[in-house]
């Protein structure tokens, strides 16, 4: 290293010098990629970084066991590996997502990383980033493995506990609504009487199943590259690398990795963050659909359906006094777009895996980590700030389930279907309620209507 003024030094690499800023914890190989790749003001998230940091630890844990490393420098690889985990040095983590697509830049940013903090732990130390941090790994089962360790700790830890929020709230909701009845509507149109709860409790399964998708990726995201080195082969590490490797890396998550039981899948594919994506897809339709129910029954408040209200968070309109919108349903939408377009990304970089690697993986990972994180906290604020303060106005639905001409359907099966259309049809034409027409003509005797046209009995089958 040789210091060229105050803001730059001379760092070498295998293709020779590069200038480095003075105050950079990274060397030439970095420094060379942040030339290559000006495309974005994307990064890899702080669990991406941590997983890098995991890995380096692990196998500094590992090769030392394995006789590969002396106890010295395990030992401050250890300590400055755990560092960049804990996110001391993420301020040195400054690729771009879009680079090399095996992601070998950013393995080497924290290989450089690393090795420079073992230098300022130990001025004496020898710690080289390829020889030493980077031992028994290649960058193509390094990020593959990143990716996994990331994912996982995304899922098991923010996002299905997210998802298990909203569905808790959303059965206590249903709970609290189950007697208030309102009428139900397909195609947007009036349709037979449903009560609220029993609308509510459908959002809830739906979460529940999303739940459950999610839960059954974990075999897959759980397996591990890390052992397959440059081509699945596990060329130059032990092999007993992988299999310990991910014991270690179970140990530092509190999740169960194991190895990849096939490397060469595991690095030439990425079908288990593509399976991910999908399930993330589905959830995020799943919200989408909540919401934009909760955006539906919420609409008004004089002119609309207005069979429920939210918690107004915010003023609606900087030009109309008064107006308030369901702002936190509307940000849940844009989120599951996000996820939506995110799931075609990666399905397109799943599909574009050439030969024995696949070459998009710093895009995919960053998609998949971001669906992750945005659908978690996209989970808690709405049933933070939506669900729960979710009400019934009950008098408005009780009001237009008398109003609706549905309310014929309970007497199709003792007048006949054409004199119950017909009936239905005069309602509207007349602006009278199907109670009061069928009343006016006698078509039944009150007592036997008023049992017929009680939305009550409508819930359930009959035999």
């Amino acid at each position: 290293m040789t210091t060229t003024n105050t803001h730059t030094r001379i760092e070498t690499d295998s293709m020779g010098e590069m200038q480095v800023p003075s105050t950079a914890m990274y060397g030439a190989s970095t420094a060379r990629a942040v030339e290559n790749f000006p495309v974005s003001n994307l990064r890899f998230p702080r669990v991406f970084i941590k997983a890098l940091g995991q890995i380096k630890t692990a196998a500094a844990i590992v090769n030392v066991k394995l006789g590969k490393l002396d106890d010295k420098q395990a030992e401050l690889i250890q300590q400055a590996a755990l560092e960049v985990a804990q996110g001391k040095w993420d301020a040195h983590f400054v690729l771009d997502i879009f680079q090399t697509g095996s992601g070998t830049s950013t393995n080497m940013n924290a290989n450089e990383v690393i090795a420079s903090r073992c230098a300022q732990l130990n001025k004496g130390a020898n710690i080289h980033p390829n020889d030493h941090i980077n031992m028994g790994q290649s960058s193509n089962d390094v990020i593959p493995t990143a990716i996994h360790l990331a994912a996982a700790d995304v899922l098991v830890h923010q996002l299905i506990p997210a998802l298990q929020h909203l569905h808790t709230a959303l059965l206590d909701k249903a709970t609290q609504n189950k007697d208030v009845v309102k009428i139900g509507r397909t195609h947007l149109m009036d349709a037979t009487p449903i009560t609220l709860g029993q609308e509510i409790s459908g959002w809830a399964r739906q979460i529940e199943l999303g739940i459950t998708r999610l839960e059954s990726c974990l075999p897959r995201i759980t397996e591990l590259a890390q052992g397959g080195t440059a081509v699945g082969t596990g060329l130059n590490t032990h092999p007993d690398f992988g299999k310990t490797m991910a014991v270690t890396l179970s140990e530092s998550y509190g999740i169960d990795f194991h190895e990849a039981s096939n490397h060469f899948e595991a690095q030439a594919a990425q079908d288990a963050a593509v399976e991910l994506s999908g399930a993330l897809k589905t959830v995020a339709v799943s919200l989408v659909k909540i919401a934009n129910d909760v955006r539906l029954l919420n609409m008004g408040p004089r002119c609309g359906i207005a069979e429920i209200s939210v918690p107004a968070v915010q003023p609606g309109s900087s030009i109309m006094p008064g107006k308030v919108n369901p702002v936190i349903a509307e940000s849940m939408a844009q989120v599951c777009a996000q996820v939506i377009g995110n799931d075609a990304a990666i399905t397109f970089g799943g599909a574009s895996g050439l030969l024995d690697l696949n070459v998009m993986l710093p895009m995919m990972a960053h998609n998949l980590l971001e669906s992750e994180e945005i659908l978690a906290n996209a989970a808690i604020m709405f049933t933070d700030k939506c669900i729960v303060g979710l009400t019934a106005n009950i008098e408005k639905c009780e009001q237009q389930i008398e109003w609706s001409m549905s309310m014929v359907t309970s007497l199709a099966p003792v007048i006949g279907y054409d004199k119950a259309s017909d009936i239905a049809k005069r309602a509207v034409k007349e602006g009278k309620t199907v109670r009061q027409l069928c009343i006016d003509e006698q078509i039944l005797p009150i007592a036997e209507l008023d049992t017929l046209l009680d939305p009550r009995s409508m819930l359930n089958p009959h035999a």
